[in-house]
């Protein structure tokens, strides 16, 4: 009796599992942690294959193949072929689907996000199917579901961490353990296991980061054309690069150092050979601060506390100001706020710190003999933008009577298409080629009208700043002064009370342009010799 109920239930079950496949259509998915993986090794054509088979022995159609190479830790949403299947599936709500894959840990290692993809499939009516595990949805079921998820899940975080650990060791010991950097090929070596060697483009970046020590190239914007020009950076625009000129021009592996501030590996020798000396790496760190743009500026900036925030007291912290009400009216005084500080509380009027300031400014100017440097200095920027400005529009026009050519002979093969289907095609690609001559036409649009124009204003206006800081600061708003204020100085000034301002310690632009020339005789011409066209 008890083997002829056994032989029924198994024969319902069959049934039901039957019914519930049919008219379903097979999804494979597949995953490997890492792109070598799916280079070098074979993991994702066996799991498919795998999945493939089983889809066969359900009697099961395959409908499409999805493969990722993501990490499977955190949010299944970054996967992109997880996005793929899902969009899929959303995409034919009129279909039933089945996903088949090889590995429990294939879904996902993270307790959370397991279950969090396991409830996406549920209300999508897509059911799972594991090579290496059978969902049950009873209690104890779940359970063994959570137990197995949060195994994976522990193991990918002591995968981690062990990677972490060894990456870190690597670098304490001066290597550097990430993917290389630009200039540097990877290569074995037989004592130090990897090393970061300067590869055939290095010599084009050494020379971009001297250039910009010795202000031969001023700004980073002239930095990245120069890299582009010699083919080290991409034929791209060069707005594009900004952020990666930047963080080359702060990093001091180019130095010789390795460091790693997100992981508490600070500066050291590393076992590489740098592109530039400590001392040239020093000097564009230096020109970064000086030409700090990214200084936040005070919302509550008004005329009646201009200096607020601007000036530092001798406790380091900058000073505030208000309004304070007497017997007959009200004064303004600045103060410190820092209660550990001698000062604290003590006020400055608003004259004496200001009155004072515009001392300062007045001491700021110029010596004569190098005011008459400045404007070749700018003038030479100002032609090497103008002149790649001409190169790139050259560059472009040529691009775009390819384009115009294109186009002309897709109209004439649609004209002549047999089918409206091949007639389609031309259609379609006429429309990307007369997007692309239009993308083009914009950009040298934008170039000439968002770049140099004011640029050009720009420059009277810095040139004329640099002369005489006094005669423009006098004539701008609150607002505007603080986005001059660190364009006259390097750093933020102190203000001691009874003492004044530390004006040795000021390192103005006057100043630092000064000690430029010095650095670069170059630029200052012999006297009786007419002065060259081009300076760079």
């Amino acid at each position: 009796m008890q083997k002829q109920l056994e032989i029924k239930y198994q024969k319902a079950s069959s049934t039901n599992v039957a019914n519930d496949l049919a008219g379903r259509h097979g999804l494979v998915y597949a995953r490997v942690s890492s792109k070598k993986q799916e280079t070098e090794g074979s993991g994702l054509e066996s799991q498919t294959g795998r999945c493939l088979n089983e889809l066969r022995s359900m009697n099961v159609p395959h409908a499409r193949t999805f493969q990722d190479s993501y990490s499977g830790g955190g949010d299944f949403m970054q996967r992109p072929a997880m996005r793929e299947l899902l969009a899929f599936i959303d995409a034919n709500p009129h279909k039933k689907f089945i996903v088949v894959f090889d590995d429990l840990k294939r879904l996902a290692r993270d307790v959370e996000f397991h279950f969090k993809l396991k409830y996406a499939f549920k209300i999508r009516d897509v059911q799972l199917r594991c090579l290496n595990y059978n969902f049950d949805e009873s209690p104890e079921g779940e359970f063994a579901e959570v137990v197995m998820s949060g195994h994976a899940q522990l193991e990918r975080k002591q995968n981690a961490r062990q990677v972490i650990q060894k990456m870190k060791a690597r670098l304490e010991s001066g290597y550097w353990a990430f993917a290389r950097k630009k200039g540097y090929t990877m290569t074995p070596d037989p004592i130090h296991h990897m090393l970061a060697v300067p590869n055939k483009n290095s010599d084009i970046l050494a020379q971009a980061l001297e250039d910009f020590a010795r202000g031969k190239l001023v700004r980073k914007v002239d930095v990245s054309r120069f890299l582009i020009e010699k083919g080290f950076l991409k034929k791209r625009p060069w707005e594009k690069y900004t952020d990666q000129v930047t963080l080359i021009l702060r990093d001091s592996f180019y130095a010789g150092f390795v460091e790693y501030p997100q992981w508490d590996v600070a500066r050291r020798q590393g076992h590489h050979r740098g592109l530039i000396s400590p001392a040239t790496f020093e000097t564009i760190q230096a020109r970064l601060r000086q030409n700090n743009t990214s200084v936040r500026i005070r919302k509550d900036t008004t005329e009646d506390f201009p200096m607020r925030g601007l000036i530092l007291c001798s406790c380091g912290k900058p000073y505030t100001a208000a309004h304070c009400k007497g017997r007959s009216k009200s004064y303004i005084y600045y103060f410190c706020q820092n209660k550990t500080c001698n000062f604290y509380g003590k006020s400055v009027s608003k004259k004496s710190m200001e009155d004072e300031f515009v001392t300062v400014l007045k001491r700021g100017k110029l010596k004569p003999e190098i005011g008459k440097v400045i404007g070749e200095v700018f003038e030479a920027v100002w032609k090497e933008a103008i002149n790649s400005l001409e190169k790139q529009d050259e560059q472009r026009g040529r691009v775009i009577e390819v384009l115009k050519g294109e186009l002309r002979g897709l109209t004439e093969r649609a004209s002549k298409a047999s089918n409206d289907r091949i007639r389609g095609v031309y259609e379609n690609r006429m429309e990307e080629v007369s997007q692309t001559i239009e993308n083009n036409l914009g950009q040298a649009t934008n170039d000439s009208e968002h770049l140099f124009t004011p640029y050009k204003t720009a420059l009277a206006k810095a040139t004329k700043l640099i002369k005489s800081p006094y005669s423009v600061w006098r004539k701008v708003d609150a607002r505007e002064k603080h986005s001059l204020y660190y364009f006259i100085f390097d750093q933020r000034i102190v203000y001691v009370k009874n003492e004044g301002y530390k004006t040795a310690e000021i390192p103005t632009a006057a100043m630092l342009f000064e000690e430029f020339v010095v650095e670069q005789p170059d630029y200052v011409h012999a006297p009786g010799l007419e002065p060259g066209t081009r300076c760079v």
